[in-house]
């Protein structure tokens, strides 16, 4: 599903803009820039220049210096990693050698029908087909050039397996444990994870599911138990263990130190430089001054999405909008995207995000991903009544919230529990049992009653609605079947459940006082409109022409997913399969 699109009025500024802003504009306006710093700006060359120190930036620039040229990568913000050096780090690539090697019983044919039922015509199929083609080998090249190594997600499902060519058993993988004493000092720079791994443990992506559930589950205790034995014999050999984004941006970072390329922190892009139509490098500002760096044979943009940038997001997006929602890196504000413009970019899906239910906790939002998923949990909007199912990709949770919150509103949406879902599961970084933190409840995005009726007055809805509503989803825990939005009817419904919970893992009762109620909002891991590119991740003008030295990845660029998700790391794994394709067109043209 999809919300609708940017108000026409915002569309027709963006074509303007675009339209206007053609390659001699950008050159006039680099010109007259760099016209009144030229006796200040140091001059350095390169083969090719890559803005952004995230998963697509970093896997560019790799590739491009093992095929012999000279690199450098420049980075706005004091850390690298980005957005992907903060993230779970799942990796969505269809047949890959590790998903292969586990057994997963993947073809070409079966991931092409699949991908082509998830995004549709939005985007074009020569697109789709590059990504798929290149992806695997992608992962071969940073396994074979870098630290960095997967394991197999076994059973987090594709987003949509009852389409034809999903999987239920899933395509995902994760990075494997990475040792940061590796990086020497530059560990000191590594952008930190959103949510920290806990001290004493070593955790995948994929233990989540069972660490939710080590209180009623065996498998969740010994997973539990495994995270600390896996520490324990990680730093009795020394090393300082890394999993998740943290290894993700960590290893392509020490493939990066032992290919020779340099990573210049705290160096934003201010402009790009535009010669004879072409573009052949950027301006930037470091150490208080600014600097022109050439690029011999082309630019590759990978510095994010604008999800922090206030302006882009009213301009584009649908409102309610803000920056206070996303957990996208602080960096990300669209400067590379704006770039683009100036030199006549065409851009795309600018109206939609990675978007996800989040919970506007004081200090930063937190994404939900298993707690709106567990039994004993609904999200009612305003009036009190169940709006979606709770447990959906949770992209497509957002887009109903935005395309029905004009009617009936749902922004913000309730999610609301019981003490036995309480008394359960881990939630957030929490143990089940404890109490939730005062701030949660001073801040506004939890209250709690005694009664239904009590918690209702305390979340601003009708009462008797909310009441009807929880006793209809009771009903349906009984009878283990979602009459009204089909809970649990996906095997992807049922990934972060409990499966001592029965008829339906997704559904248990809402029973046992007190209740508590936590504001939903639409967060997001950063926004999906960028650049248009073709399949070799050239830049397009509006009217279809490449701009020639200009190539464009992850959120910087318009997402090849389109407006859906196929499954968990469908941000990461194009992001840094269209860096690769990037870096080896240029190689291959140079």
């Amino acid at each position: 599903m999809s919300h609708t699109g940017p108000r026409p009025t915002r569309r027709r500024v963006l074509q303007g803009l675009a339209a206007g802003a053609g390659a001699a504009v950008g050159s006039q306006l680099f010109g007259a820039l760099a016209a009144t710093t030229a006796a200040a700006a140091e001059t350095t060359a390169y083969d090719v220049v890559v803005v952004g120190s995230g998963a697509a930036g970093m896997t560019a620039a790799l590739a491009a210096a093992k095929r012999g040229m000279t690199v450098l990568v420049v980075e706005k913000a004091a850390k690298f990693g980005g957005s992907a050096a903060r993230s779970g780090a799942g990796v969505w690539i269809p047949n890959n050698q590790v998903i292969l090697a586990a057994g997963v019983p993947d073809t070409p044919a079966k991931a092409a029908t699949y991908l082509a039922a998830v995004v549709g015509n939005e985007v074009p199929a020569a697109r789709q087909a590059a990504f798929l083609t290149n992806g695997p080998a992608m992962i071969s090249f940073v396994m074979a050039n870098s630290p960095l190594r997967f394991r197999f997600m076994e059973g987090y499902s594709d987003y949509y397996p009852e389409l034809a060519g999903g999987m239920p058993n899933g395509r995902s993988i994760e990075p494997d444990m990475f040792d940061g004493k590796r990086l020497g000092t530059d560990l000191a720079d590594l952008n930190p994870a959103y949510i920290p791994v806990p001290t004493g443990t070593v955790v995948f992506s994929a233990d989540y599911k069972w660490l939710n559930l080590a209180l009623v589950n065996a498998k969740g205790a010994a997973v539990t138990a495994e995270t600390i034995a896996r520490w324990l014999a990680a730093t009795t050999l020394g090393k300082t263990p890394l999993t998740m984004g943290q290894a993700l941006a960590g290893a392509l970072r020490a493939g990066l130190k032992s290919a020779g390329v340099p990573v210049w922190l705290s160096t934003p892009m201010v402009d790009l430089k535009v010669e004879g139509g072409r573009v052949t490098g950027v301006l930037v500002t470091r150490n208080g001054a600014q600097t022109l760096i050439t690029a011999r044979y082309g630019v590759i943009v990978g510095s994010g999405g604008f999800e922090h940038n206030a302006a882009m997001r009213d301009q584009y997006q649908q409102e309610p909008i803000g920056t206070e929602w996303t957990v996208g890196a602080a960096s990300n504000t669209g400067d590379g995207i704006r770039a683009g413009q100036q030199v006549g970019a065409a851009l795309a899906l600018m109206e939609d995000s990675w978007w996800g239910p989040a919970i506007p906790l004081p200090g930063e939002p937190y994404f939900c991903l298993a707690e709106r998923t567990l039994p004993g949990s609904i999200i009612v909007n305003q009036a009190g009544n169940r709006f979606v199912n709770e447990a959906a990709p949770y992209s497509d949770v957002v887009h109903v919230m935005y395309e029905k919150n004009a009617a009936s509103p749902d922004i913000p949406a309730w999610m609301v529990i019981d003490q036995n879902y309480r008394n359960r599961y881990l939630f957030k970084d929490l143990a089940p049992v404890l109490p939730f933190p005062d701030a949660w409840y001073n801040s506004g995005a939890l209250v709690k009653a005694t009664t239904i009726e009590g918690l209702a007055a305390k979340m601003g809805v009708p009462a008797a609605a909310l009441q009807s509503t929880v006793t209809r989803f009771n009903g349906f825990a009984a009878s283990g079947k979602d009459l009204d939005f089909k809970r649990g009817d996906s095997a992807y419904d049922h990934y972060y459940t409990d499966p001592a919970v029965k008829p339906n893992s997704c559904l248990a009762p809402l029973r046992l006082a007190p209740y508590y109620a936590f504001k939903i909002v639409p967060g997001d891991l950063g926004t999906k409109g960028g650049m248009v590119t073709d399949a070799n991740a050239r830049v397009l003008t509006t009217g279809g022409a490449v701009i020639p030295g200009l190539y464009a990845a992850g959120n910087a660029s318009a997402a090849v997913m389109g407006h859906s998700y196929a499954g968990a790391g469908s941000t990461i794994g194009p992001a840094m399969t269209f860096g690769y394709v990037a870096a080896n067109h240029i190689a291959a043209n140079r």
